[in-house]
């Protein structure tokens, strides 16, 4: 074998190793979302303190990931595709770090919600929001897997209905602040859990960006349409 033979291996098993961690990461944030919007369901206390605990799990593999990222483009200098890959992962485990936070910080708001509101359909609206975005989470990450810019390109269009059930549930939570001054505590609590899934589906778009980035090597020509523009952290 070659010294270029061999080098081009070498290569090739670091960028596999850093798809390996990726999809790793990916897989966590995943779950992290599943379990918080159970823990919204139940107000399961051990489940979320599960969440808040894996969440280092995450962190780590962003480290681990930008070290070998970084150290991989120091070595090999990598041009054209190949350097549009370690940039890819770079972007993309600085986008699930911030999921699993935001994940972890819907399970933190679950627990302090005081009672039960009159009714639960706006609960269900949020955990149905939380289902679209995982929905949408996932579909992203695959389309990242395989490069498939249709299935991002589906991903990037589909923030504005997000967006929209963000609105929407707001506007079904100002309606039980007013109708019942009981309810505010309970309600701001929901807010902030629907406003930290509207989040994550700004992280998954952004995820579609790097992979139509990886695909035709530049930005999205369009600007990302935008149904809420609230500042609700």
């Amino acid at each position: 074998m070659s010294l270029s033979d061999h080098t081009a291996k070498a290569f090739d098993a670091e960028l596999q190793e850093l798809a390996n961690l990726t999809a790793e990461m990916g897989g966590l944030a995943e779950k992290q979302i599943m379990e918080s919007l159970l823990v919204l369901e139940r107000q399961d206390r051990e489940r979320a303190q599960r969440i808040i605990a894996a969440d280092s799990r995450i962190d780590a593999l962003q480290h681990e990931i930008e070290e070998k990222a970084i150290l991989t483009i120091a070595r090999r200098q990598p041009m054209a595709v190949d350097l549009r890959e370690l940039v890819g992962a770079l972007r993309l485990s600085n986008d699930i770090e911030r999921i699993g936070d935001l994940a972890k910080n819907i399970a933190k708001r679950a627990m302090l919600l005081e009672g039960e509101l009159h009714s639960a359909s706006v609960i269900r609206g949020v955990q149905h929001m939380g289902s679209v975005v995982l929905a949408q989470l996932k579909q992203v990450l695959d389309s990242y897997a395989g490069h498939d810019l249709e299935k991002a390109l589906a991903v990037w269009k589909g923030d504005e209905e997000i967006d929209a059930l963000c609105m929407s549930i707001f506007r079904e939570l100002l309606a039980y602040m007013l109708e019942d001054p009981s309810n505010i505590t309970s309600c701001i609590h929901l807010m902030f859990c629907a406003k930290n899934i509207e989040r994550i589906g700004d992280h998954a778009t952004n995820i579609a960006e790097t992979v139509y980035y990886l695909v035709e090597a530049r930005a999205i020509p369009e600007t990302r349409r935008k149904g809420d523009t609230t500042a609700l952290d």
